[in-house]
């Protein structure tokens, strides 16, 4: 893919176990052309720094809504200029906190002002993705018309078997590089009254169908 205002993407980040995973994401879409910027939640940087994931994307990272050295405001200026957003991984906190419109960190508020399609790539705990608070907050976001990637089922940090394993980041990377170039230019923009089959995982869910969201523990 050649480098062009259309390949632009920006990961998002949350405190998970499964974040080492996002440096393969960017790695990926790096390896295929696509300019990326990272934003980290404070938590997320716990698990990796910024200085591994500013090396491979070859930008800076941002980390700090009030850091005097980042351009313009960063929650706009990324909203701005991102053709896609892709959050991953994407924890049960963060989903909840992007369900009701929360903008209190950067990532938040970069969601909430961005007008390019936002990919969801949730990882938890199998209890947590079956809790009827989190399968509310990920209708919710599917209404909002943010695409919803994942979970699989497999090994847990826990070291439990179940849904919540984070996609693999090979499929992440290929969902992301077909929504830079889709078919239909209307699928760039997210909206409300429109449905994304194939971007919701559920257990025995074909890749393909949307699944249902409304069942809970």
């Amino acid at each position: 893919m050649k480098k062009s205002e259309d390949n632009r993407v920006v990961i998002g980040v949350s405190g998970s176990i499964a974040a080492y995973k996002a440096c393969e994401v960017l790695r990926g879409l790096s390896q295929e052309g696509v300019e990326t910027r990272v934003v980290l939640t404070p938590n997320a940087s716990r698990f990796v720094t910024p200085l591994t994931m500013g090396t491979l994307s070859g930008n800076p990272v941002y980390q700090d809504p009030y850091d005097p050295n980042v351009w313009e405001m960063a929650h706009l200026s990324l909203a701005s200029w991102a053709r896609l957003i892709v959050i991953v991984p994407a924890t049960a906190d963060l989903i909840a906190r992007l369900a009701w419109g929360g903008a209190g960190g950067l990532l938040e508020g970069l969601v909430l002002a961005a007008r390019s399609p936002v990919a969801v790539c949730p990882a938890m705990d199998a209890a947590m993705w079956e809790h009827p608070a989190t399968r509310e907050n990920v209708a919710k976001l599917s209404k909002f018309g943010y695409r919803i990637w994942g979970p699989v089922k497999g090994p847990l940090a826990s070291g439990r078997t179940g849904m919540g394993r984070l996609l693999e980041p090979d499929e992440i990377v290929s969902r992301a590089l077909a929504a830079l170039r889709p078919k239909n230019p209307a699928a760039r923009r997210p909206s409300s009254a429109r449905a994304i089959p194939g971007d919701i995982a559920e257990p025995g869910a074909a890749r393909g169908q949307a699944a249902p969201l409304a069942s809970g523990r």
